[in-house]
């Protein structure tokens, strides 16, 4: 008798009650809906009814698809689906405008299948879209102008576009293991350099008074150390002395004549 094929795993149920019981209250009093590492498949319906939540994380399953209905979380300000098997994202995801935290690394989303609307999320801070199959990101992201931090490692990007780049709030931006050319690196590492250089040529009217303070204090150091140091031109003097060396020299002239008259 033949064997039949093999079964895949079998999809985990999440019942409303299931769900309910795994709502926790966040550290900033929010409520956080914990559907992680359950093996779900399919985005659980019944979680529609708790649209309530300000946190939902469903990472580490096997999702493949978030529906349209993700537009009813409107409360959402953390959403975390990393680790699942997304290609795409819903263009509803750009209505969840008090969003300030995204994560959809790992997954097998496409620069084609990003949606246009993220753009929209304009309190998004945190965006993190490493490990997934981007070869490229869209200068209009450079429109969030609230992000600080931004994940874009284990991709395909050649490139970054200035508009990211620059971003005004910007603090971090891990785009590891992508296959630049060596060409942007160096460019990149001669904008860090230049940022470098300028970071500290402000005007003594710009600093407030403690910061004005301080550097008054370190510069005073910096004159004293100066003053205490000898100029290495400037010959050392023996004011005792006709000469470096005068009192050995006559020690010797005396031993010399003493030799010659015995």
């Amino acid at each position: 008798m033949a064997k039949g094929k093999a079964k895949g795993p079998k999809e985990k149920t999440i019942t409303l009650k299931t769900a309910k019981n795994s709502i926790r209250v966040s550290f900033d009093g929010g409520l956080r809906l914990d559907l992680s590492k359950m093996g779900i498949t399919t985005f659980p319906k019944c979680i529609l009814k708790l649209t309530d939540v300000n946190e939902l994380d469903l990472s580490r399953n096997m999702i493949k698809k978030i529906p349209s209905s993700i537009e009813k979380f409107e409360k959402l300000r953390w959403l975390d689906l990393h680790s699942n098997q997304l290609e795409d994202l819903p263009e509803a995801i750009g209505t969840l405008q008090n969003l300030a935290y995204l994560n959809i690394c790992n997954n097998k989303l496409t620069t084609k299948n990003l949606p246009e609307k993220l753009i929209l999320l304009k309190n998004l801070r945190v965006l993190n879209l490493g490990l997934n199959c981007l070869d490229s990101i869209p200068t209009t992201l450079g429109s969030l102008k609230e992000l600080r931090e931004i994940g874009l490692f284990d991709n395909a990007l050649t490139t970054i576009p200035k508009s990211v780049k620059n971003l005004p709030k910007l603090k971090k931006l891990n785009a590891e293991r992508n296959p630049f050319p060596d060409s942007t690196k160096q460019e990149e590492q001669d904008d860090s350099i230049k940022h470098k250089e300028t970071l500290h040529l402000v005007q003594e009217k710009d600093l407030c008074s403690s910061c004005l303070k301080m550097c008054r204090g370190e510069r005073d150091k910096l004159n004293e150390l100066k003053n205490m140091t000898p100029s290495p031109s400037k010959k050392p003097s023996f004011s005792l002395l006709l000469t470096p060396n005068s009192s050995a020299k006559d020690n010797q002239e005396e031993w010399r004549v003493r030799g010659e008259h015995p």
